[in-house]
């Protein structure tokens, strides 16, 4: 045997290159940066729709955390760990809170079924399958079929793929039962699910999405005709005192039932289907946060054809404030927001978008007392609080500082992945001359948004300055290290 510097043929290269090709793609690949939106007052809302959902998965409440995304689309989705992202879209498509109740217990039968962990065992399955038709037209090649290796290869990627989707296609059918099944034992009514599928449903018409049996095989979830069909089924039956079925994730995906699949039906047989009406508190905040949203991520013209003026309830008036607000009418905002306060003079998120409004309009001091009556009527949420001590720093008042320095290290207390007031805190520190807690809250914020390289300078200069031993001091260190770890993952992925 000796080397030879001989040039592969080109079909037998092209082959060796997408076997390299399939083999890189089968490792972890970092999921592309989404934009967080934080809002109180939703985050507070999403908290409440999934804590009793939680509850009744065996997960317990506030073990699970709902993330909103700043994404038209209607999604939302697991990604390991106890956290649910949802996307703003899929808030204003929508119709009521029981709809978003669906979507959410449906994402907690994915974390229960731990399908992110299981996903993969799909994976392996397809990458083995291209693996395997890939080895077999390298030989063809070598054979000099290079026609008939091009086939076998494609063949075994519609092996593969057909294999994935499948599998794919029976987590969710799987998350499907377990929604239902939440739903039944939270005592919430679980035509929500149903609903919101109808929705999506119809969207599929719009966009003219085939329906049939045949393009049911190439898509990553059960036909959406077929999972309201089973699920309307499957409440019909609980509804009449029937015990669950034992193949409900099985009848819809047409396989078997996935492992695990009788324990959740055996689990939901304990609970009697007795759901309670919708609950109206609920369904009024779920209204407000749905128009805060559209007018806050919307263009103002569009928010005020979807809300005119005409429409004098409280959604109504909450998303023209936003919209008016963009359009730098700050005498139409605040009349909203006056109106708003004055139909319910203990809702804190109606002054917390006053204050918004009078501080990014330039009237700083005025600001502060709505801020002021946000946060207190809140309980000093962090968000809020951390609005309030910006204020306060605005004013260019020294006599201001040691108020925005409470409601900053309370916030941040509570919230310490806040980089807004890490940053506002650093701003306080900066304008006393404490430069080492400066640098320490400069570093905080910096290593939660992305600059892990100032962070860690900032934190080692902090460590050096500051009292050995003292709590601040351990801080710094402890940034330093989560500093260091951040960048030697970066430098791993690059």
């Amino acid at each position: 045997m000796r080397l030879s510097h001989r040039p592969l043929p080109r079909t037998l290269a092209r082959l060796l290159a997408l076997l390299l090709a399939l083999s890189l793609t089968s490792q972890p690949v970092a999921a592309q940066s989404m934009s967080v939106l934080r809002d109180t007052e939703t985050e507070a809302l999403l908290q409440d729709m999934v804590d009793p959902l939680a509850e009744a998965a065996g997960l317990g409440a506030g073990s699970v955390d709902v993330v909103l995304l700043n994404d038209p689309s209607i999604n939302a989705f697991v990604a390991g760990g106890q956290r649910i992202f949802v996307h703003s879209g899929l808030i204003n498509a929508a119709g009521s809170a029981n709809e978003v109740q669906g979507v959410l217990a449906h994402e907690l039968g994915h974390i229960t079924g731990g399908h992110i962990n299981r996903m993969s065992e799909g994976m392996g399955n397809a990458t083995r399958i291209t693996l395997l038709s890939a080895l077999l037209a390298v030989g063809a090649a070598l054979a000099g079929g290079g026609e008939a290796a091009m086939g076998v290869l494609a063949a075994g990627q519609q092996a593969a793929m057909g294999n994935f989707l499948a599998f794919s296609r029976t987590q969710e059918a799987s998350a499907d039962a377990a929604g239902l099944d939440y739903m039944q034992c939270a005592e919430v009514d679980a035509h929500g699910l149903v609903t919101f599928f109808e929705r999506l449903q119809n969207l599929e018409y719009r966009r003219a999405i085939r329906q049939d049996a045949e393009a049911g095989y190439s898509r990553t979830h059960p036909l959406t005709g077929d999972r309201i069909a089973r699920l309307e089924d499957e409440l019909a039956r609980r509804s009449q005192g029937l015990p669950p079925s034992a193949d409900l994730s099985a009848s819809i995906t047409g396989g078997p039932a996935v492992p695990g699949a009788q324990q959740v039906v055996n689990a939901a047989a304990s609970c009697a289907y007795h759901p309670a009406p919708p609950d109206p508190d609920l369904e009024a905040r779920f209204q407000l946060v749905r128009a805060k949203l559209f007018g806050y991520l919307a263009p103002a013209e569009r928010t005020l054809a979807t809300y005119p003026p005409s429409m004098t309830d409280a959604p109504a008036r909450y998303a023209r404030a936003y919209a008016y607000h963009k359009d730098a009418l700050m005498d139409q905002a605040l009349a909203e927001t006056d109106a708003l306060i004055a139909s319910d003079p203990d809702y804190p998120y109606f002054y917390e978008l006053r204050g918004q409004i009078l501080l990014e309009s330039g009237r700083v001091q005025d600001s502060l007392d709505p801020l002021r009556t946000a946060t207190r009527l809140s309980q000093s949420t962090p968000l809020i609080a951390s609005m309030l001590g910006h204020a306060l720093i605005a004013t260019e008042d020294p006599a201001n500082l040691d108020e925005a320095e409470s409601v900053l290290r309370a916030a941040v207390g509570r919230d310490r992945e806040n980089p807004f007031a890490w940053y506002q805190l650093g701003v306080v520190y900066g304008q006393r001359g404490d430069v080492p807690r400066a640098r320490l809250a400069s570093a905080e914020q910096q290593v939660m948004s992305g600059n892990p390289q100032g962070a860690l300078m900032n934190a080692q200069a902090a460590e050096s300055a500051l009292p050995m031993g003292s709590p601040d001091w351990l801080r710094a260190q402890d940034v330093t290290l989560q500093a260091r770890g951040l960048l030697e993952r970066q430098r791993d992925r690059n």
